[in-house]
């Protein structure tokens, strides 16, 4: 948002963010300077809810979304209808039976009544409050509108809940009744009535419903509770009946003997199975040719006993042939082979094979006394298995009569307690219930502090805030562009200059470059018209082009006035200017008069000749003939613009607008530099951007010129830019 636009704009509606305000306030100070004084009363209701002193259970915890929610019930309930046509019921009855204390007097509608028909309407008040019935429309069909009569004094329910104002400070433990009237008893009244009768009915409603649902528990305890029994005693009688003491226990038991046996037994299979084993094996020792259990063989046997035998032949010649030296030699060599193969057989037979027997005779018989023992012992265990297989089948019957026996005696009594539970926590809360109290009584004050200075505030920052707001809204919904920023950024290019507005009669060039000292915006003019030809003449120079276009979005944008500007303005630093332009219009122009001439563009691209004045030569565009290629070839009218670049050091062409779209492209495409005019105070259309999007493209664009500004804007501007 432009910051400066906006200041600008609330200072020119500086007056009315002025005036507004102050009529605001003195109209609202003709209202309330008679307003009357206000008396205000409050009462404290304590409700017990947060306070340890009132709760039976001290050490009970607080659930405070749960006390919440009673404190908003309580205070919803003081609002209802029911409470505050009893209020109303009160004050009716308090003016009519005690007019000389009335708290409003003067009410037509009861002043117009008899002595007898004001005793008549009592009588039908007091009905409604002791029905405490709602004051509705069908009250004033009978013969008395009650409805009107307590609308009239003001006691309706619509007016006293205006004043009524019900509060619950958080974390406190009190309930704040407070109401505003024009007289301090009436206040005091109102207060102290609403909340008395508030308790009242409140704790009857509370004492009535918690009564009644104690009614309905103790019903449904007793219910429950002959269920329950009649649930045990079945299952006591099936138990009687049955013989069983305790199910569940007995068959466990018997189920864990049968288990025991079942195991017993298998480990007497698994012995019998192992012994056996153990029994072949041994036998197939005692048949087989163990060396252990066999000893020596009998090839060697009989080899020790014929080396025995030829020992003894030896021995015997030896001593026949008295000891020769060959039968020594022979004995010796005997004694040796049979102390060898003795030594032999007693290396391969270490332990006593008779020994090895016997020891496996006494395992063999050890083992089938073992699998004999526990072959006896299963045909015991198996009639055992029996016994206890038949008992626990004896069981089996029971099991599911009993099971539904017991779930519904277990049923039965959850559904009991459950019921007690309710009962006893009904009857705790009832003991505990809401010891709803008034506190502090309201009494009768002094004066509120006047409000005329919070409404005369109010009326002044209101007013001004919604003029602020308004010329906000002009400022926000305003679209015209004033400034060279907001030309630049409503068309994304660049801004060379400003021009602004002049309002004389007399606006010729010779009169702005000529002016006297008092005329200040031909002064402006003047210098801001030297400002954009320099900015030009730079843009020019940088790429040595001497051809430029000057076009607007619209034909009433003053785009001509300026092309003939600068070329006046070219010509006072000494350059030959052509100025290409349209025929005039306007015979009166100021400008028309001073530069115009005889020569036609169209008679030029013929001859290729053309007369140069001193410094400003015009040529006239026909406007018979629009369109620039009709004329001339493209080659012939490029000859043409060559010839006049090599006469003139300047030329300026006042291009058609770019509404003339087909017009201004063959125009565009003969210049080498381009510039836009835009009048100050218009708009940009979405129909114009097509035209922006044909400046951008076209070649050598410079910029924008902002044409007549306003003289009070041109401070702005010039800071924007």
């Amino acid at each position: 948002m432009d910051i400066k636009s906006f200041l600008k704009l609330l200072f020119k509606y500086k007056w009315a963010l002025i005036m507004v305000p102050v009529v605001a306030v003195a109209i609202t100070y003709y209202f309330v300077q008679n307003l009357p004084k206000e008396y205000s009363s409050e009462v404290q209701i304590s409700t017990g809810l947060l306070d340890p002193s009132k709760q039976v259970l001290a050490d009970q915890n607080i659930d405070y979304f749960k006390v919440n929610q009673q404190f908003n019930n309580i205070m919803e309930k003081l609002k209802m209808k029911r409470i505050i046509n009893i209020l109303s019921y009160n004050l009716i009855l308090h003016d009519l039976t005690l007019p000389q204390k009335a708290f409003r007097k003067n009410i037509p509608l009861i002043d117009s009544l008899t002595a007898t028909e004001k005793q008549e309407v009592i009588r039908l008040f007091q009905e409604k409050l002791l029905s405490k019935n709602i004051l509705t429309l069908a009250d004033n069909k009978g013969k008395y509108k009650l409805l009107d009569i307590v609308a009239s004094i003001g006691y309706s329910e619509y007016a006293l809940g205006k004043g009524i104002e019900v509060s619950h400070a958080d974390n406190s433990d009190y309930i704040n009744i407070q109401f505003v009237s024009e007289n301090p008893d009436l206040s005091a009244y109102v207060v102290n009535t609403l909340a008395s009768e508030f308790i009242a009915n409140y704790s009857s409603d509370v004492s009535t419903n918690q009564n009644n649902s104690i009614v309905l528990l103790d019903s449904l305890l007793k219910t429950k509770q002959h269920i329950m029994n009649q649930k045990n005693t079945a299952l006591s009688d099936f138990k009687r009946q049955k013989g069983v003491l305790n199910l569940d226990e007995q068959s466990a038991i018997v189920y864990g003997q049968i288990s025991e046996y079942e195991a017993q037994r298998t480990q007497a299979l698994k012995e019998i199975q192992s012994n056996q084993g153990a029994i072949s094996v041994i036998e197939a020792k005692l048949r087989g040719s163990d060396p252990l259990l066999a000893g020596s063989s009998r090839a060697d046997n009989r080899e020790i006993i014929n080396l025995k035998r030829q020992l003894e032949v030896a021995n015997s010649n030896l001593i026949d042939g008295n000891f020769k030296a060959s039968d020594q030699r022979k004995v010796d060599s005997l004694t040796r082979l049979l102390t060898i193969k003795g030594n032999q057989n007693a290396d391969e037979n270490v332990t006593d094979p008779r020994a090895s027997k016997q020891s496996l005779i006494q395992q063999k018989l050890t083992l089938e006394v073992a699998m004999q023992q526990a072959k006896s012992s299963i045909s015991s265990l198996d009639r055992q298995l029996g016994i206890l297989r038949a008992r626990y089948s004896g069981m089996v019957p029971y099991d599911a009569d009993i099971q539904n026996y017991q779930r519904d005696a277990e049923l039965a009594t959850k559904d009991y307690m459950a019921a007690l539970d309710r009962f006893n926590n009904t009857k705790t809360e009832q003991n505990m219930k809401l010891k709803l109290q008034i506190e502090e009584l309201g009494m009768p004050g002094l004066p509120l502090p006047s409000k005329k200075i919070l409404y005369l505030g109010g009326a002044g920052a209101g007013s001004f805030l919604l003029t602020f707001g308004v010329v906000f809204l002009l400022f926000f919904l305003d679209r015209s562009i004033n400034t060279s920023s907001q030309l630049a950024a409503a068309t994304k290019m660049p801004v060379l200059g400003n021009l602004n507005f002049l309002s004389g009669p007399d606006r010729g060039i010779r009169s702005i470059w000529n002016h006297e000292e008092n005329q200040k915006e031909f002064g402006i003019y003047k210098n801001l018209l030297r400002s954009l030809r320099f900015e030009i003449s730079n843009q020019l120079v940088a790429d040595e082009s001497n051809i430029l276009g000057v076009t607007s979005l619209n034909d009433t944008e003053g785009k001509t006035t300026i092309a003939y500007n600068l070329a006046y303005a070219f010509a006072m630093v000494g350059k030959k200017v052509l100025l290409l332009g349209e025929e005039p219009r306007n015979a009166g122009d100021p400008n028309a008069r001073s530069l115009v001439t005889g020569q036609n563009f169209e008679a030029f691209l013929v001859k290729k000749e053309i007369v140069a004045e001193d410094l400003i030569t015009v040529l006239n565009k026909s406007v018979a003939n629009a369109s620039l290629l009709e004329m001339q070839n493209e080659r012939s009218l490029k000859a043409g613009f060559d010839v006049l670049k090599s006469q003139f050091d300047m030329i300026i062409i006042d291009i058609n607008s770019l509404r003339d779209t087909n017009i201004a492209k063959e125009w565009l495409s003969f210049t080498e530099k381009n510039i836009a005019v835009f009048e100050a105070g218009k708009s940009i259309s979405d129909s114009d951007k097509e035209f922006l999007t044909l400046l951008k493209k076209s070649n050598g664009f410079l910029g924008w010129v902002l044409n007549k500004i306003k003289l009070t804007d041109i401070k702005t501007n010039q800071s924007a830019g």
